[in-house]
Protein backbone atom coordinates (compact mmCIF):
# COMPACT_ATOMS: atom_id res chain seq x y z
CA UNK A 1 0.00 0.00 0.00
CA UNK A 2 2.82 2.34 0.96
CA UNK A 3 4.54 1.73 -2.32
CA UNK A 4 1.49 2.71 -4.37
CA UNK A 5 1.08 6.04 -2.18
CA UNK A 6 4.25 6.69 -3.18
CA UNK A 7 4.27 6.01 -6.52
CA UNK A 8 0.65 7.78 -6.94
CA UNK A 9 1.85 11.12 -8.29
CA UNK A 10 0.48 9.72 -11.96
CA UNK A 11 -2.56 8.37 -10.46
CA UNK A 12 -3.98 11.04 -8.54
CA UNK A 13 -4.11 13.08 -10.96
CA UNK A 14 -6.15 11.49 -12.82
CA UNK A 15 -8.78 11.63 -9.44
CA UNK A 16 -10.98 14.08 -8.73
CA UNK A 17 -10.21 16.32 -6.29
CA UNK A 18 -10.77 15.15 -2.59
CA UNK A 19 -12.97 18.20 -1.81
CA UNK A 20 -15.31 16.90 -4.69
CA UNK A 21 -18.70 15.66 -2.78
CA UNK A 22 -21.16 12.88 -4.38
CA UNK A 23 -23.91 11.19 -3.36
CA UNK A 24 -28.11 10.94 -3.69
CA UNK A 25 -31.08 13.50 -4.11
CA UNK A 26 -34.89 12.73 -3.70
CA UNK A 27 -37.57 15.69 -3.04
CA UNK A 28 -40.19 15.73 -0.43
CA UNK A 29 -43.42 14.95 -2.21
CA UNK A 30 -41.99 12.02 -4.35
CA UNK A 31 -40.69 9.99 -1.12
CA UNK A 32 -42.39 10.81 2.16
CA UNK A 33 -45.78 10.80 2.14
CA UNK A 34 -47.66 10.66 5.39
CA UNK A 35 -49.61 13.72 3.44
CA UNK A 36 -52.25 14.22 6.42
CA UNK A 37 -49.35 13.30 9.50
CA UNK A 38 -48.72 15.49 12.26
CA UNK A 39 -50.11 18.50 10.96
CA UNK A 40 -49.04 18.88 7.40
CA UNK A 41 -51.13 21.25 5.34
CA UNK A 42 -52.07 20.06 1.74
CA UNK A 43 -49.72 21.00 -1.20
CA UNK A 44 -50.98 21.93 -4.75
CA UNK A 45 -49.93 17.92 -5.81
CA UNK A 46 -52.38 16.16 -2.68
CA UNK A 47 -55.50 17.28 -4.61
CA UNK A 48 -54.50 17.11 -8.21
CA UNK A 49 -52.63 13.58 -8.17
CA UNK A 50 -55.96 12.48 -7.54
CA UNK A 51 -57.96 13.84 -10.06
CA UNK A 52 -58.52 10.94 -13.02
CA UNK A 53 -55.94 11.60 -15.68
CA UNK A 54 -53.52 13.20 -13.62
CA UNK A 55 -51.02 10.93 -13.14
CA UNK A 56 -50.46 7.44 -16.07
CA UNK A 57 -51.08 4.81 -13.18
CA UNK A 58 -54.05 7.02 -11.42
CA UNK A 59 -51.58 6.97 -8.17
CA UNK A 60 -51.12 9.50 -5.92
CA UNK A 61 -48.12 10.18 -3.40
CA UNK A 62 -50.34 9.77 0.13
CA UNK A 63 -47.84 6.83 0.84
CA UNK A 64 -44.71 7.54 -2.11
CA UNK A 65 -41.91 5.15 -0.34
CA UNK A 66 -43.58 6.10 3.32
CA UNK A 67 -39.98 8.01 4.16
CA UNK A 68 -41.86 9.93 6.59
CA UNK A 69 -41.82 7.01 8.93
CA UNK A 70 -38.84 4.82 7.05
CA UNK A 71 -36.29 8.07 6.66
CA UNK A 72 -33.94 6.22 9.74
CA UNK A 73 -34.11 3.67 6.83
CA UNK A 74 -32.90 6.27 4.07
CA UNK A 75 -30.18 7.47 5.84
CA UNK A 76 -29.31 3.90 6.32
CA UNK A 77 -29.05 3.42 3.12
CA UNK A 78 -26.87 5.87 2.08
CA UNK A 79 -24.47 5.19 4.91
CA UNK A 80 -24.00 1.84 3.56
CA UNK A 81 -23.72 3.57 0.22
CA UNK A 82 -20.72 5.88 1.61
CA UNK A 83 -22.28 9.04 0.08
CA UNK A 84 -20.69 12.41 1.23
CA UNK A 85 -23.93 14.16 0.43
CA UNK A 86 -27.59 14.43 0.49
CA UNK A 87 -29.86 16.48 -1.31
CA UNK A 88 -33.32 16.24 -0.07
CA UNK A 89 -36.04 18.88 -0.04
CA UNK A 90 -38.57 20.34 2.64
CA UNK A 91 -41.93 20.63 2.41
CA UNK A 92 -43.23 23.69 2.47
CA UNK A 93 -46.96 23.16 3.70
CA UNK A 94 -45.38 20.45 6.50
CA UNK A 95 -43.19 23.88 8.12
CA UNK A 96 -46.18 26.20 7.63
CA UNK A 97 -49.50 23.79 6.82
CA UNK A 98 -51.20 26.90 5.36
CA UNK A 99 -48.33 28.47 4.02
CA UNK A 100 -48.50 32.48 4.60
CA UNK A 101 -46.55 34.73 6.09
CA UNK A 102 -48.84 34.89 9.21
CA UNK A 103 -49.46 31.21 9.35
CA UNK A 104 -49.10 29.39 12.12
CA UNK A 105 -45.06 27.19 12.19
CA UNK A 106 -45.49 23.02 12.81
CA UNK A 107 -43.47 22.60 15.69
CA UNK A 108 -43.45 18.56 14.04
CA UNK A 109 -42.62 19.62 10.71
CA UNK A 110 -39.83 21.58 11.82
CA UNK A 111 -38.96 18.56 14.28
CA UNK A 112 -38.73 15.79 11.58
CA UNK A 113 -36.48 17.91 9.55
CA UNK A 114 -34.42 18.11 12.21
CA UNK A 115 -34.15 14.81 13.22
CA UNK A 116 -33.03 13.86 9.63
CA UNK A 117 -30.29 16.51 9.92
CA UNK A 118 -28.61 15.61 13.13
CA UNK A 119 -28.76 11.70 11.23
CA UNK A 120 -27.51 12.71 8.48
CA UNK A 121 -24.48 14.91 10.39
CA UNK A 122 -24.40 11.82 12.82
CA UNK A 123 -23.19 9.77 9.72
CA UNK A 124 -20.73 12.15 8.21
CA UNK A 125 -23.45 12.95 5.54
CA UNK A 126 -23.43 16.64 4.75
CA UNK A 127 -27.33 17.66 3.96
CA UNK A 128 -27.79 19.77 0.74
CA UNK A 129 -31.84 20.86 1.51
CA UNK A 130 -33.92 22.41 -0.91
CA UNK A 131 -36.41 25.09 0.08
CA UNK A 132 -39.03 24.35 -2.93
CA UNK A 133 -39.26 21.62 -5.33
CA UNK A 134 -42.77 22.33 -6.66
CA UNK A 135 -44.98 21.66 -3.51
CA UNK A 136 -46.63 24.83 -3.13
CA UNK A 137 -49.20 25.25 -0.63
CA UNK A 138 -52.52 24.53 -1.48
CA UNK A 139 -53.51 27.45 0.77
CA UNK A 140 -51.88 30.08 -1.59
CA UNK A 141 -53.14 29.13 -4.71
CA UNK A 142 -56.31 29.41 -3.26
CA UNK A 143 -55.97 32.80 -1.42
CA UNK A 144 -54.02 34.49 -4.24
CA UNK A 145 -52.91 32.83 -7.31
CA UNK A 146 -49.91 31.75 -5.61
CA UNK A 147 -46.89 31.90 -7.90
CA UNK A 148 -49.21 33.95 -10.38
CA UNK A 149 -49.08 36.94 -7.74
CA UNK A 150 -45.69 38.27 -7.40
CA UNK A 151 -46.13 40.57 -4.49
CA UNK A 152 -47.98 37.80 -1.91
CA UNK A 153 -45.91 34.94 -2.86
CA UNK A 154 -42.39 36.90 -2.96
CA UNK A 155 -43.18 37.68 0.96
CA UNK A 156 -45.01 34.33 1.72
CA UNK A 157 -41.48 32.67 0.69
CA UNK A 158 -39.25 34.54 1.96
CA UNK A 159 -40.84 34.04 5.48
CA UNK A 160 -41.20 30.49 5.05
CA UNK A 161 -37.31 29.98 4.28
CA UNK A 162 -36.17 32.40 7.05
CA UNK A 163 -37.87 30.14 9.25
CA UNK A 164 -36.10 27.20 7.98
CA UNK A 165 -32.79 29.37 8.09
CA UNK A 166 -33.74 29.82 11.72
CA UNK A 167 -34.59 25.67 12.57
CA UNK A 168 -31.96 24.66 10.38
CA UNK A 169 -29.57 26.32 8.85
CA UNK A 170 -26.87 26.47 12.32
CA UNK A 171 -26.37 22.76 10.82
CA UNK A 172 -27.14 22.99 6.85
CA UNK A 173 -24.68 25.27 4.71
CA UNK A 174 -25.57 24.48 1.64
CA UNK A 175 -28.95 25.82 0.23
CA UNK A 176 -31.11 25.53 -2.62
CA UNK A 177 -34.22 27.92 -3.28
CA UNK A 178 -35.83 26.84 -5.70
CA UNK A 179 -35.72 23.36 -7.94
CA UNK A 180 -36.49 23.82 -11.79
CA UNK A 181 -38.06 27.01 -12.36
CA UNK A 182 -38.86 26.12 -15.89
CA UNK A 183 -40.53 22.69 -14.95
CA UNK A 184 -42.26 25.04 -12.23
CA UNK A 185 -43.23 27.37 -14.85
CA UNK A 186 -44.05 25.24 -18.46
CA UNK A 187 -45.58 22.41 -16.93
CA UNK A 188 -47.56 23.77 -14.05
CA UNK A 189 -48.82 26.86 -16.02
CA UNK A 190 -48.44 26.37 -19.53
CA UNK A 191 -48.90 22.41 -20.79
CA UNK A 192 -50.61 21.73 -17.70
CA UNK A 193 -48.98 18.35 -16.81
CA UNK A 194 -47.91 19.37 -13.32
CA UNK A 195 -49.59 21.04 -10.23
CA UNK A 196 -51.56 23.36 -10.54
CA UNK A 197 -52.45 22.20 -13.92
CA UNK A 198 -53.39 25.67 -15.99
CA UNK A 199 -53.16 25.67 -19.61
CA UNK A 200 -54.76 26.95 -22.78
CA UNK A 201 -55.28 23.58 -23.87
CA UNK A 202 -59.24 23.23 -22.18
CA UNK A 203 -59.55 19.42 -23.01
CA UNK A 204 -56.41 19.40 -19.81
CA UNK A 205 -57.78 22.64 -17.44
CA UNK A 206 -60.68 25.11 -17.19
CA UNK A 207 -58.03 27.72 -16.31
CA UNK A 208 -54.94 29.07 -17.53
CA UNK A 209 -53.10 31.27 -20.49
CA UNK A 210 -50.13 29.35 -21.86
CA UNK A 211 -49.45 32.37 -23.73
CA UNK A 212 -48.94 34.62 -20.45
CA UNK A 213 -48.73 32.73 -17.36
CA UNK A 214 -45.63 30.70 -17.43
CA UNK A 215 -43.56 33.96 -18.29
CA UNK A 216 -45.56 35.60 -14.95
CA UNK A 217 -44.82 32.48 -13.03
CA UNK A 218 -40.84 32.10 -14.15
CA UNK A 219 -40.59 36.23 -12.91
CA UNK A 220 -42.61 35.44 -9.82
CA UNK A 221 -40.14 32.59 -8.95
CA UNK A 222 -36.45 34.44 -9.80
CA UNK A 223 -37.73 37.29 -7.39
CA UNK A 224 -39.11 35.28 -4.61
CA UNK A 225 -35.40 33.14 -5.22
CA UNK A 226 -33.18 35.90 -5.34
CA UNK A 227 -35.20 38.12 -1.90
CA UNK A 228 -34.76 35.02 0.07
CA UNK A 229 -30.91 34.96 -0.81
CA UNK A 230 -30.68 38.77 0.20
CA UNK A 231 -32.20 37.74 3.10
CA UNK A 232 -30.10 34.83 3.99
CA UNK A 233 -26.96 36.82 3.10
CA UNK A 234 -28.18 40.03 5.00
CA UNK A 235 -29.19 37.73 8.33
CA UNK A 236 -27.59 34.65 8.54
CA UNK A 237 -24.69 34.07 6.20
CA UNK A 238 -22.10 35.69 8.66
CA UNK A 239 -23.23 33.46 11.62
CA UNK A 240 -24.19 30.46 9.79
CA UNK A 241 -21.51 30.40 7.10
CA UNK A 242 -23.21 28.48 4.56
CA UNK A 243 -23.58 28.95 0.91
CA UNK A 244 -27.05 29.18 -1.18
CA UNK A 245 -28.16 29.31 -4.60
CA UNK A 246 -30.45 27.65 -7.23
CA UNK A 247 -30.88 24.52 -9.38
CA UNK A 248 -31.76 24.61 -12.96
CA UNK A 249 -32.90 22.65 -15.07
CA UNK A 250 -31.09 22.37 -18.72
CA UNK A 251 -29.85 19.82 -21.05
CA UNK A 252 -27.84 20.11 -24.24
CA UNK A 253 -28.90 21.30 -27.09
CA UNK A 254 -27.03 20.07 -30.28
CA UNK A 255 -27.84 21.42 -34.09
CA UNK A 256 -29.43 18.83 -36.24
CA UNK A 257 -27.05 19.31 -39.19
CA UNK A 258 -24.73 22.31 -39.60
CA UNK A 259 -27.25 24.43 -41.39
CA UNK A 260 -27.08 28.02 -39.92
CA UNK A 261 -30.57 27.82 -39.18
CA UNK A 262 -29.90 25.00 -36.99
CA UNK A 263 -26.88 26.20 -35.40
CA UNK A 264 -29.02 29.14 -34.42
CA UNK A 265 -32.03 26.79 -33.16
CA UNK A 266 -29.73 25.22 -30.92
CA UNK A 267 -28.75 28.01 -29.02
CA UNK A 268 -31.86 29.41 -29.13
CA UNK A 269 -32.93 26.18 -27.20
CA UNK A 270 -30.15 26.53 -24.64
CA UNK A 271 -31.77 30.42 -24.27
CA UNK A 272 -34.70 29.25 -23.28
CA UNK A 273 -33.99 25.75 -21.24
CA UNK A 274 -31.22 27.85 -19.22
CA UNK A 275 -30.84 31.17 -20.44
CA UNK A 276 -34.50 32.04 -18.81
CA UNK A 277 -33.41 31.85 -15.75
CA UNK A 278 -29.27 31.61 -15.61
CA UNK A 279 -29.12 34.96 -18.10
CA UNK A 280 -30.98 36.86 -15.40
CA UNK A 281 -29.59 35.64 -12.30
CA UNK A 282 -25.87 35.20 -13.42
CA UNK A 283 -26.14 37.96 -15.98
CA UNK A 284 -28.26 40.45 -15.05
CA UNK A 285 -30.72 40.36 -17.91
CA UNK A 286 -33.16 37.78 -19.78
CA UNK A 287 -31.96 36.68 -22.81
CA UNK A 288 -32.34 39.11 -26.23
CA UNK A 289 -33.90 35.95 -28.02
CA UNK A 290 -36.60 35.75 -25.03
CA UNK A 291 -37.38 39.46 -25.45
CA UNK A 292 -37.24 39.18 -29.41
CA UNK A 293 -39.83 36.29 -28.58
CA UNK A 294 -42.28 36.82 -26.31
CA UNK A 295 -42.23 40.96 -26.84
CA UNK A 296 -44.15 42.32 -24.12
CA UNK A 297 -45.28 38.82 -22.87
CA UNK A 298 -42.42 38.80 -21.08
CA UNK A 299 -42.26 40.99 -18.08
CA UNK A 300 -39.06 43.29 -17.08
CA UNK A 301 -37.52 43.71 -13.79
CA UNK A 302 -37.30 47.76 -12.32
CA UNK A 303 -33.84 48.19 -11.64
CA UNK A 304 -34.17 47.73 -7.82
CA UNK A 305 -35.66 44.44 -8.93
CA UNK A 306 -32.53 43.71 -11.17
CA UNK A 307 -30.12 44.55 -8.13
CA UNK A 308 -31.76 41.45 -6.16
CA UNK A 309 -31.81 39.36 -8.46
CA UNK A 310 -28.06 39.52 -10.44
CA UNK A 311 -25.42 37.71 -8.72
CA UNK A 312 -27.79 35.81 -6.14
CA UNK A 313 -26.41 32.64 -6.19
CA UNK A 314 -23.12 31.51 -5.03
CA UNK A 315 -23.50 28.59 -7.39
CA UNK A 316 -25.10 27.17 -10.03
CA UNK A 317 -26.98 23.37 -9.75
CA UNK A 318 -27.97 21.92 -12.94
CA UNK A 319 -30.02 18.86 -13.32
CA UNK A 320 -29.17 17.69 -16.67
CA UNK A 321 -31.10 14.24 -17.93
CA UNK A 322 -29.81 14.39 -22.14
CA UNK A 323 -29.36 16.04 -24.95
CA UNK A 324 -31.88 17.36 -28.07
CA UNK A 325 -30.96 17.51 -31.50
CA UNK A 326 -32.71 20.74 -32.51
CA UNK A 327 -34.66 21.75 -36.03
CA UNK A 328 -35.78 25.41 -36.77
CA UNK A 329 -39.46 26.24 -37.42
CA UNK A 330 -40.90 24.38 -34.07
CA UNK A 331 -44.08 25.98 -32.75
CA UNK A 332 -43.32 25.96 -28.96
CA UNK A 333 -42.29 28.81 -26.98
CA UNK A 334 -40.98 27.09 -24.03
CA UNK A 335 -38.47 24.81 -26.25
CA UNK A 336 -37.55 28.33 -28.34
CA UNK A 337 -39.80 27.60 -31.03
CA UNK A 338 -37.00 24.41 -32.03
CA UNK A 339 -37.93 20.88 -32.64
CA UNK A 340 -36.26 17.97 -30.49
CA UNK A 341 -35.59 14.80 -31.69
CA UNK A 342 -33.11 12.05 -31.17
CA UNK A 343 -33.05 10.74 -34.43
CA UNK A 344 -30.34 11.78 -36.39
CA UNK A 345 -30.08 12.82 -40.47
CA UNK A 346 -29.17 9.40 -41.25
CA UNK A 347 -31.83 7.74 -39.01
CA UNK A 348 -29.16 6.68 -36.03
CA UNK A 349 -30.87 7.26 -32.35
CA UNK A 350 -28.61 9.62 -30.72
CA UNK A 351 -28.55 6.94 -27.84
CA UNK A 352 -29.89 4.26 -25.79
CA UNK A 353 -34.14 5.09 -24.86
CA UNK A 354 -34.69 5.79 -21.56
CA UNK A 355 -38.53 4.34 -20.26
CA UNK A 356 -39.11 8.07 -20.30
CA UNK A 357 -39.90 9.70 -23.82
CA UNK A 358 -37.28 12.70 -23.26
CA UNK A 359 -34.31 10.86 -22.27
CA UNK A 360 -32.09 9.30 -24.40
CA UNK A 361 -27.99 8.16 -23.12
CA UNK A 362 -25.39 10.70 -24.37
CA UNK A 363 -23.01 11.33 -21.85
CA UNK A 364 -20.85 13.75 -24.51
CA UNK A 365 -23.49 16.09 -24.48
CA UNK A 366 -23.33 15.96 -20.66
CA UNK A 367 -19.92 17.52 -21.00
CA UNK A 368 -20.70 19.87 -23.52
CA UNK A 369 -23.05 21.23 -21.13
CA UNK A 370 -20.80 21.78 -18.54
CA UNK A 371 -18.36 23.52 -20.60
CA UNK A 372 -21.11 25.85 -21.89
CA UNK A 373 -22.09 26.64 -18.43
CA UNK A 374 -19.01 27.07 -16.87
CA UNK A 375 -17.52 29.48 -19.53
CA UNK A 376 -21.23 31.65 -20.13
CA UNK A 377 -21.67 31.98 -16.03
CA UNK A 378 -18.18 31.41 -14.49
CA UNK A 379 -19.82 29.67 -11.79
CA UNK A 380 -19.13 26.82 -9.24
CA UNK A 381 -20.72 23.69 -10.53
CA UNK A 382 -22.99 21.74 -8.53
CA UNK A 383 -24.47 18.76 -10.49
CA UNK A 384 -27.86 18.64 -8.39
CA UNK A 385 -29.57 15.90 -10.25
CA UNK A 386 -28.94 13.22 -13.11
CA UNK A 387 -30.56 9.71 -13.91
CA UNK A 388 -31.91 7.46 -16.25
CA UNK A 389 -34.97 5.41 -16.14
CA UNK A 390 -34.76 2.38 -17.73
CA UNK A 391 -37.40 0.76 -19.89
CA UNK A 392 -39.89 -0.93 -18.63
CA UNK A 393 -38.08 -1.77 -15.44
CA UNK A 394 -41.23 -1.46 -13.38
CA UNK A 395 -42.72 -4.29 -15.35
CA UNK A 396 -39.77 -6.61 -14.72
CA UNK A 397 -39.22 -8.73 -11.42
CA UNK A 398 -37.33 -7.22 -8.75
CA UNK A 399 -34.51 -10.01 -9.20
CA UNK A 400 -34.35 -8.77 -13.22
CA UNK A 401 -34.86 -5.00 -12.53
CA UNK A 402 -31.74 -5.05 -9.94
CA UNK A 403 -29.45 -5.65 -13.04
CA UNK A 404 -30.55 -2.13 -14.43
CA UNK A 405 -27.55 -2.56 -17.24
CA UNK A 406 -29.15 0.67 -19.10
CA UNK A 407 -28.72 2.49 -16.18
CA UNK A 408 -25.07 1.03 -14.73
CA UNK A 409 -23.88 2.12 -18.74
CA UNK A 410 -25.60 5.62 -18.32
CA UNK A 411 -23.60 6.79 -15.34
CA UNK A 412 -20.48 5.11 -17.19
CA UNK A 413 -20.59 7.50 -20.06
CA UNK A 414 -21.35 10.33 -17.37
CA UNK A 415 -18.62 9.60 -14.71
CA UNK A 416 -16.41 9.34 -17.58
CA UNK A 417 -17.12 12.87 -19.14
CA UNK A 418 -17.70 14.31 -15.50
CA UNK A 419 -13.74 13.75 -15.46
CA UNK A 420 -12.81 14.98 -18.34
CA UNK A 421 -14.92 18.04 -18.02
CA UNK A 422 -13.21 18.48 -14.59
CA UNK A 423 -9.15 17.25 -15.09
CA UNK A 424 -9.13 18.24 -18.97
CA UNK A 425 -11.54 21.15 -19.93
CA UNK A 426 -10.48 22.86 -16.35
CA UNK A 427 -14.72 23.23 -15.45
CA UNK A 428 -15.06 23.94 -11.94
CA UNK A 429 -17.73 20.75 -10.74
CA UNK A 430 -17.81 20.44 -6.87
CA UNK A 431 -20.27 17.94 -6.55
CA UNK A 432 -22.49 15.33 -8.41
CA UNK A 433 -25.60 14.15 -7.25
CA UNK A 434 -26.87 10.93 -8.95
CA UNK A 435 -30.87 11.01 -9.56
CA UNK A 436 -32.43 9.16 -7.50
CA UNK A 437 -31.48 7.77 -4.02
CA UNK A 438 -34.85 5.78 -4.60
CA UNK A 439 -37.68 4.61 -7.32
CA UNK A 440 -40.59 7.07 -5.74
CA UNK A 441 -43.60 9.17 -7.13
CA UNK A 442 -42.47 10.31 -10.93
CA UNK A 443 -44.81 13.20 -10.88
CA UNK A 444 -47.29 12.96 -13.82
CA UNK A 445 -45.42 8.81 -14.47
CA UNK A 446 -46.84 7.76 -10.96
CA UNK A 447 -45.02 4.97 -9.98
CA UNK A 448 -44.85 3.67 -13.57
CA UNK A 449 -41.27 5.20 -14.44
CA UNK A 450 -37.96 4.74 -12.11
CA UNK A 451 -35.42 6.28 -11.50
CA UNK A 452 -34.09 4.42 -8.40
CA UNK A 453 -30.40 3.63 -7.54
CA UNK A 454 -32.31 1.54 -4.87
CA UNK A 455 -35.20 -0.50 -6.20
CA UNK A 456 -38.84 0.30 -4.18
CA UNK A 457 -41.14 -2.35 -3.54
CA UNK A 458 -44.13 -0.78 -2.71
CA UNK A 459 -46.15 -3.73 -1.75
CA UNK A 460 -43.67 -4.03 1.10
CA UNK A 461 -41.79 -0.55 0.98
CA UNK A 462 -38.53 -2.86 1.44
CA UNK A 463 -35.69 -1.51 -0.91
CA UNK A 464 -33.39 -3.35 -2.90
CA UNK A 465 -29.70 -1.87 -4.12
CA UNK A 466 -29.76 -2.25 -7.91
CA UNK A 467 -26.21 -2.54 -9.68
CA UNK A 468 -26.29 1.21 -10.37
CA UNK A 469 -26.14 1.90 -6.64
CA UNK A 470 -23.11 -0.31 -6.54
CA UNK A 471 -21.62 0.88 -9.68
CA UNK A 472 -21.87 4.92 -8.55
CA UNK A 473 -20.81 3.58 -5.06
CA UNK A 474 -17.41 2.28 -6.25
CA UNK A 475 -16.57 4.50 -8.98
CA UNK A 476 -16.56 7.57 -6.64
CA UNK A 477 -14.52 5.44 -3.89
CA UNK A 478 -11.86 4.98 -6.84
CA UNK A 479 -12.30 8.53 -8.34
CA UNK A 480 -12.10 11.14 -5.81
CA UNK A 481 -8.46 11.80 -4.02
CA UNK A 482 -7.90 10.66 -0.50
CA UNK A 483 -7.25 13.01 2.35
CA UNK A 484 -3.62 13.32 2.68
CA UNK A 485 -2.42 10.77 5.70
CA UNK A 486 -5.28 8.86 4.73
CA UNK A 487 -4.86 5.58 2.55
CA UNK A 488 -8.86 4.75 2.87
CA UNK A 489 -9.89 1.24 3.00
CA UNK A 490 -7.14 -1.18 2.44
Amino acid sequence: MLETASGNMHCNTAQLPKDFVWGFATASFQIEGSTCTDGRGKSIWDDFAKQPGKTIDGRDGDIATDSYKLWKEDVRLLTEYGVKVYRFSISWSRIIPLGGRDDPINPKGIQFYSNLINSLLGNGITPFVTLYHWDLPQTLHDRYGGWLNKEEIIQDYVRYAKVCFEAFGNRVKNWITMNEPWCISILGYSRGLFAPGRSSDRNRSLEGNSSTEPWIVGHSVILAHAHAVKMYRDEFKVVQGGQIGITLSGNWAMPYNNSPENIAAAQHALDVAEGWFADAIYLGHYPDYMKEMLGDRLPTFTPEEMQVVSGSSDFYGVNTYTTNLCKAGGTDESQGLVDYTFSRPDGTQLGTQAHSSWLQDYPEGFRQLLNYIWKRYKHPIYITENGFSVKNESFKSIKEALHDTDRVNYFRGITSALKAAVLDDGVDVRGYLAWSLLDNFEWADGYVTRFGVTYVDYQTQKRYPKDSAKFLTQWFKDNIQVEEGHLGDI
